[in-house]
Order: C-alpha cells, then sequence, then structure tokens
C-alpha cells in the first residue's frame, strides 16, 4: 500500500519585513489554535502557484503576488496524513485584509516573533529564511 500524501502550497506574505501570521480556528479538525502561515489544499489537478494564489484570496481577501517560484518544499503531517507543502513568497497588492473561518486572529511577525509564536518548525525556518532574503518584487 502506498502512502497518499496531500499536497498543499503555503504563502509567506510579506509586508515591511514582516510576515502575515494567522491563527487556526479552535473549530479547525487539525491543529486547531496553531499560528501558522496562510496555506490551504490543492484541489484535484491543480498546480501549486494557482493554488497559492487562489488561497491567499480566500483566507485573507488580500489579492496577493504571489513569486513564481517555490521558496522552499517540506513534508508535514495533518492530522496523521503525509502532507507535502510548497511554500511561496508573495506582497500584498490590494484588498482589505478580512480573515475566513479558518482562522480567528492574524499579526504581522518578524521572524524571532513568529518562531516564538508557532510550534511548525520547518515553517519557522522558511519564514527566517524569507524575511532574510531580499523582499520579493
Amino acid at each position: 500500500m502506498h502512502a497518499h500524501h496531500v499536497a498543499a502550497v503555503a504563502v509567506l506574505v510579506i509586508r515591511d519585513g514582516r510576515v502575515l501570521a494567522l491563527r487556526r480556528s479552535r473549530n479547525k479538525d487539525a491543529a486547531p489554535g496553531v499560528w501558522e502561515a496562510l496555506s490551504g489544499r490543492l484541489e484535484p489537478g491543480e498546480d501549486p502557484h494557482p493554488a497559492a494564489v487562489r488561497e491567499a484570496l480566500e483566507e485573507t481577501g488580500l489579492t496577493v503576488d504571489v513569486e513564481r517560484r517555490p521558496w522552499t518544499a517540506y513534508a508535514a503531517d495533518r492530522a496523521g496524513e503525509p502532507m507535502l507543502v510548497v511554500v511561496y513568497r508573495g506582497t500584498p497588492v490590494a484588498g482589505e485584509l478580512t480573515l475566513s473561518d479558518e482562522h480567528d486572529d492574524h499579526a504581522w511577525l518578524d521572524a524571532d516573533a513568529f518562531a516564538a509564536r508557532s510550534p511548525l518548525t520547518a515553517l519557522v525556518e522558511a519564514v527566517r529564511t524569507a524575511l532574510a532574503a531580499p523582499a520579493p518584487r
């Protein structure tokens, strides 16, 4: 039996040297109350880049200019299922920040503040490298 991987994207939305952090709603089936970056699963047959743009709009109400090339990728575990997360960087270009029901709080954090709030080690490392690099264009 082969392992079925869940494919997901994460978008590090960067503004003024900070990343948009979102707190998962308490009623979420996986990791309720955990601080994370904007993320979501790919729909069947969907490519990662359009998925990243779609998830950004769905979860934040923001139009995000997402870099074409993924920043990094890592394996994770989602409620006991193996998951592959493709991470992008992006810049908000339009819209007002409006959270979907998936999240109940947000903050713009620098790398250390994000690391202090989020237990997701691989994501914390991605945020650290993404914020240390020149800002997305």
